[in-house]
């Protein structure tokens, strides 16, 4: 269990959440969950599907509201922070975004000025010095005349990593940031937001699926099971043979190569 402290960027404490099913019992997702994120936190949140992780990160950016328990952002209820006032501190990239055609990059990235506007119309030097910032931080300066169809899959997420940022926040979270990537484009995004993290003093939650690159990724691992947190520490410590069996429910073996470089082997049953 996670101990949250005054002085955490985002914290829940005894967080529970259900979603309504029309005709049916609401489905229990998160149960008494408490964690905390100190600033320049770089987190990989990890677990089993319908663990939580995605709701967990949509209450910590306020699309949802807990039935029980507090969700507080800056030492402040998520409740009590204007819908702009939020999304200044705290950026999302969600798993699926369908970017907008018939805006090149830089339009689209603009966009993530939105909870800074200062005028209806028209940007300031502040969002154009942001925006550029942004882009260049994101490495798409390349990409800025594109349109979005012109994008693969890795340019697209650096796309929506400088949309991200255009934002200025102090937490960004990030949900499965490495879905439909190979592993060279996994590799180099998640590299760049451990870069960015260092770069702009961000707090960073990211949803991972794969152990071992969460593992090299973040120094702190957070494991979501039956609706709380079952483990929240440095990987070595957090990713055992025993907490992952437990909570994926695979087969797995400690492995070290000759590099004296440790990961987690999948054991397949063998068939008959």
């Amino acid at each position: 269990m996670s101990i949250v402290t005054t002085d955490s960027i985002a914290a829940l404490r005894g967080v529970d959440f259900a979603y309504p099913r029309p005709g049916a019992k609401p489905r229990s997702v998160l149960r008494g969950l408490d964690l905390a994120l100190a600033a320049g936190d770089l987190v990989a949140l990890l677990g089993a599907n319908g663990s939580g992780k995605t709701t967990l990160l949509r209450l910590l950016s306020g699309a949802l509201a807990p039935d029980a328990g507090t969700v507080e952002v800056s030492g402040r209820s998520v409740r009590s922070w204007s819908r702009d006032a939020l999304a200044r501190r705290v950026a999302v990239l969600p798993q699926q975004l369908d970017l907008p055609d018939g805006f090149r990059v830089a339009e689209l990235v603009e966009m993530g000025r939105a909870p800074h506007a200062r005028r209806l119309f028209g940007s300031t030097a502040d969002d154009e010095r942001a925006i550029a910032r942004a882009l260049a931080d994101a490495d798409a300066l390349d990409l800025a005349e594109r349109y979005p169809h012109e994008l693969s899959g890795g340019e697209r997420q650096r796309v929506l990593v400088a949309m991200a940022l255009a934002q200025e926040p102090e937490l960004l979270l990030l949900d499965e940031p490495t879905l439909h990537l190979d592993l060279g484009h996994q590799v180099s995004l998640l590299a760049s937001i451990r870069r960015l993290r260092a770069q702009r003093g961000l707090t960073v939650v990211a949803v991972l699926h794969d152990l071992n690159l969460a593992a090299a990724f973040a120094p702190r691992v957070v494991v979501l099971h039956e609706g709380r947190v079952a483990a929240d520490g440095p990987p070595a410590k957090v990713l055992t043979v025993d907490l992952v069996s437990r909570t994926f429910g695979v087969g797995v073996e400690p492995v070290r190569t000759a590099a004296g470089i440790d990961y987690l082997a999948i054991t397949l049953p063998t068939g008959r």
